[in-house]
């Protein structure tokens, strides 16, 4: 199925006390080009990002954004450093037995001191994991946007591909009448020129010009091309480069049936299908 580069996808939960939200953001680029914007405490995580995307994208530059509150904030234990506490109340008393006075010490004061409160070291693992776990989940909403769009696309597409094959149609009913009204051209301007012209050599003319002003070829090479772009419309894996080769290759087609064409309705043929061709090119070149 074919999709497209541009797409945005958020996912939040609460895991762990803390409430997480992923926001990820794709546009298009030639290649896969991942930019993690994480909090200080997930760095950890960068390459699992990394990882994650890979198994999901292929194309495109995505912006993967976590944002994180954490829950109860104020409930949290409080660890007292027994050690420190001691250190502190022991070199409060020598001071107070020195200075032969006695001070009330505020157990707040105490608290404020430096060294007093234990560092509460967390185990962030858990969270972790469960921010890369919901990172997928927003990954699989992205590949359905993607789809989605890539849906719309195929079908603009394919709409195009058929209107190129009906331009096709006309310039080839045009041919043959085309090819008379050259020819009969290219007699009277050598009649005009020539009183008495060679049959055989007017007639090597005649087919010389004929070939070089034929369209047919141009004609042959341009179904083949859209047939090509029918087909790998249809196919799973990302098609975005061949198809935008493809659309360079029609280009030319349409351009060489325009630099040829000795006629009003193939002129406007030509115009008409580097019209679609563009219209194609700039769809294809959001698709992955």
């Amino acid at each position: 199925m074919i999709r497209s580069m541009t797409a945005f996808a958020t996912c939040e939960a609460e895991i762990e006390g803390y409430t997480l939200i992923w926001e990820v953001r794709s546009v298009n680029h030639r290649y896969l080009d991942v930019s993690p914007r994480l909090p200080e405490i997930f760095r950890a995580i960068e390459p699992q990002v990394r990882e994650a995307v890979a198994k999901h994208l292929k194309r495109g530059k995505l912006d993967c954004n976590l944002f994180y509150r954490k829950e109860k904030q104020g409930e949290d234990a409080i660890e007292i450093n027994e050690a420190r506490l001691n250190q502190l109340l022991n070199a409060a008393s020598k001071i107070e037995i020195n200075m032969k006075q006695f001070q009330p010490i505020s157990p707040l004061d105490v608290l404020r001191w430096p060294g007093i409160q234990a560092e509460v070291r967390e185990d962030l693992e858990p969270v972790h994991a469960a921010a890369v776990e919901l990172l997928s989940k927003a990954l699989v909403q992205l590949v359905e946007s993607r789809e989605r769009e890539g849906a719309a696309i195929t079908k603009m597409v394919d709409t195009r591909c058929e209107l190129i094959q009906t331009q096709m149609l006309v310039a080839k009913q045009r041919l043959p009448e085309v090819q008379k009204l050259l020819r009969e051209k290219l007699e009277k301007k050598i009649n005009d020129l020539l009183e008495e012209p060679e049959q055989a050599r007017l007639e090597q003319e005649l087919v010389y010009f004929l070939q070089k002003m034929d369209v047919e070829e141009e004609l042959d090479r341009l179904d083949a091309h859209v047939k090509e772009v029918r087909r790998i419309l249809g196919q799973t894996e990302p098609v975005g480069r061949r198809l935008d080769f493809l659309m360079q290759e029609l280009n030319r087609e349409a351009n060489t049936l325009g630099s040829k064409s000795a006629d009003i309705q193939t002129t406007n043929v030509s115009v008409e299908l580097k019209v679609l061709i563009e219209q194609m090119r700039e769809q294809i070149q959001n698709i992955e």
